[in-house]
């Protein structure tokens, strides 16, 4: 049997696929994120049920959506509210379990910048900002954050915190009050990161053929490994064949990734 090739893109979709528990309640975006959910909802949770920031509740969209405004999100509903009963009623309210964030910058404590590259009032990149990163990242019960494994991604500390992580250091965030359990996976196309008991992120994981040395010299801070670092599961045929034929057949977030 042939060696499975596949792409960056679908190593992290599998990954944090696998992150997810049947029966989770998961907030969640397009791209990436959808895919990775309805991976699991396929395979090992079909329970799941994720919600939309625009206000739709157990989606079961039947084409991939392209936007939280994609009006393919409502079909298969098990309800639909407004934006504030989103946040309020579940949300704040801890009914949500997983919360997927993203970001152009993550740092050592899991701090994530979608606002700006180099100085807020004369940036170098203007970013799209929050939306509602920043209140998933205070009250998700567990954050989930998928992102390519590069240095400029992952610098010692952010030019700007849109979402807090552990700010600098599990006490500070803790003292904030805000209830969520943060950061507890970042899932890179080289590996695995976890907080450690201060909120540092550490390298739990390999992917198969991966090394240590290729995530220290894409990470900007002399980043630590556990004591035992496991290598992850190999990507199978019944994942790949999931995500690109029944899942983004036309290639519309996996293609050329």
């Amino acid at each position: 049997m042939s060696e499975l090739t596949y792409t960056a893109s679908e190593l992290m979709c599998i990954n944090a696929a696998r992150l997810l528990r049947d029966g989770d309640v998961v907030f969640v975006g397009v791209g990436l994120p959808n895919l990775a959910c309805n991976l699991a909802r396929r395979t090992h949770a079909p329970s799941l049920q994720m919600i939309y920031e625009a206000g739709v509740i157990g989606a079961r969209p039947n084409r991939l959506p392209l936007s939280i405004g994609d009006p393919t999100l409502v079909s298969g509903a098990s309800s639909v509210c407004s934006m504030f009963d989103i946040f309020s009623l579940y949300l704040q309210r801890g009914n949500v379990d997983v919360g997927f964030l993203g970001g152009a910058q993550i740092d050592r404590f899991g701090n994530i910048n979608a606002t700006v590259i180099g100085d807020y009032h004369k940036p170098k990149v203007r970013l799209p900002g929050s939306g509602g990163s920043q209140e998933i990242a205070g009250w998700a019960n567990r954050c989930y954050i998928m992102t390519p494994h590069q240095k400029r991604r992952f610098p010692e500390k952010c030019d700007f915190i849109t979402s807090a992580g552990f700010l600098n250091g599990r006490a500070e965030r803790e003292a904030t009050g805000a209830r969520g359990g943060g950061p507890l996976v970042i899932v890179t196309n080289l590996g695995i990161l976890e907080p450690d008991e201060n909120g540092e992120l550490i390298l739990t994981a390999l992917h198969p053929g991966c090394t240590y040395d290729q995530v220290k010299e894409n990470t900007g801070w002399a980043i630590r490994a556990a004591e035992t670092v496991r290598t992850t599961e190999p990507v199978t045929d019944v994942e790949l064949k999931i995500l690109r034929e029944e899942l983004d057949p036309d290639g519309a977030y996996l293609k050329g990734s």
